[in-house]
């Protein structure tokens, strides 16, 4: 598989523009193409003033956690932190106990107040709507919930109100339930992720939680197709393939260290989004960077970037990568949320026992397109949440027309009252 293995170096590139673009970056909320959107209202004034770098930065460092736990596993890795870590944030409003405590821990959150949290992300998402007319990135979250189920309403008023989720029921026993969610998906990312849920639903899965992201932007200096060459591109194990590789030579903002070389490409016309390329040295590889990228403090290395003449050889290229995170989530401590017997998201629910309720899968797929011209990229996260067994109470009912009602004392077995009641909104006599 030549064609996917040239792609292994330059893997890197896009997932750390996720990583590190995050806590600076902003662009206006754009909706993509489809026929499910969300519009997305103006926060209010005053609402950017509840975002916390720091925050952010705990984005960062589960993104380059997660980024190394999957190196471990794969070599061709492609994902968006920013969509993993917005779709356990609203997975966090539901939590509870050692539940919760776990996935503070892996969100970096451990002492913050649940508040305070869901402000700051509600401020971030206002921020990357406004960095850049020039630039689209649309973020899009969604709740799914099996028909006929009680969900508890602040956890629903939590996802709407800060996160501007869409909120759905739908009849998940549908054969086509499937269908309308991975739809919806297509719609908020250009098509770019298809198939996100895999029909059929199981019938213990109640809810999805969905976070969607879409980026399409222009290099603010773009490369000259004219210059584009095929060469060389070293794979690892001493092959080589020839694939079209990108130059630019001029003034760019460089960095550079004994293990590496890094250049930063700007989008649009405030060219506060930006491609980071990190290229190791010949005598290193992407693992040994990963360890020195997670050492190491990412705003020291964004301050040592410095302008410099020089050339640049990139190879275009495209990238999909699919996969579930519950291994590498657990393995960063959070793996009583996947287990059905210790898993406490009872906040989510009406009910406060049995059945429980876990997340059964953490599912991620994102996809790349760069070339000359610019790039375009897509991301999906969903959180499946699953019953341990069907709950008891398996029907909706809901007094909406005239019915009957009784007053019953079960020791006497006297019934007191009786009647019926056909206009509510009638006042007594």
């Amino acid at each position: 598989m030549k064609g996917a293995r040239k792609r292994r170096l330059v893997t890197v590139i896009m997932l750390l523009l996720m990583i590190l673009t995050l806590p600076a970056a902003g662009c206006r909320q754009e909706t993509a193409s489809g026929e499910e959107n969300i519009t997305v209202p103006e926060q209010e004034a005053g609402v950017p003033g509840s975002f916390d770098p720091a925050l952010s930065g705990a984005v960062n460092k589960l993104g380059m956690k997660l980024f190394t736990g999957l190196l471990e596993e794969d070599k061709e890795i492609f994902i968006s932190p920013a969509s993993i870590a917005l779709a356990l944030a609203m997975t966090y409003n539901g939590a509870r106990g050692e539940t919760r405590d776990a996935m503070a821990d892996v969100l970096g959150i451990e002492g913050v107040d649940l508040e305070k949290f869901n402000e700051h992300n509600q401020a971030l998402l206002h921020l990357l709507r406004h960095a850049d007319p020039s630039v689209k990135l649309h973020i899009a979250n969604s709740l799914w919930m099996r028909e006929g189920l009680q969900f508890d309403p602040a956890f629903v008023e939590r996802n709407e109100a800060f996160y501007n989720a869409a909120i759905s029921e739908l009849d998940f026993n549908s054969p086509k339930a499937a269908g309308t969610i991975n739809d919806w998906v297509s719609g908020q990312t250009a098509g770019m992720i298809e198939d996100l849920i895999e029909p059929p639903i199981n019938p213990l899965t109640i809810l999805f939680l969905i976070n969607a992201i879409y980026f399409q932007g222009e290099w603010s200096e773009a490369f000259d197709t004219e210059k584009t060459r095929e060469d060389t591109f070293n794979l690892p194990g001493g092959e080589t393939t020839k694939v079209p590789f990108m130059s630019r030579s001029g003034e760019m903002a460089y960095y550079e260290e004994d293990s590496f070389q890094a250049v930063r490409l700007p989008y649009g016309e405030k060219e506060n989004l930006a491609m980071y390329v990190f290229l190791p040295a010949k005598n290193s590889n992407l693992q040994e960077f990963s360890g020195i990228f997670a050492e190491k403090s990412w705003n020291e290395w964004r301050e040592s970037f410095h302008t410099a003449e020089g050339q640049l050889f990139l190879p275009r290229f495209s990238l999909e990568y699919e996969k579930s995170l519950n291994d590498v989530l657990a393995a960063l401590g959070m793996e009583i949320a996947f287990d059905p017997e210790r898993a406490d998201f009872l906040d989510m629910v009406s009910w406060e026992k049995e059945p429980n309720l876990y997340i059964s899968e953490i599912k991620h797929k994102a996809v790349i397109e760069v070339d000359e011209k610019g790039t375009e990229a897509a991301a999906a996260t969903s959180v499946e949440m699953r019953l341990t067994s069907a709950p008891a109470f398996s029907f909706n009912m809901k007094a909406d027309r005239p019915f009957f009602f009784l007053i019953h004392d079960r020791e006497t077995d006297v019934v007191l009252f009786m009647g019926t009641v056909i206009d509510p909104g009638q006042q007594a006599g």
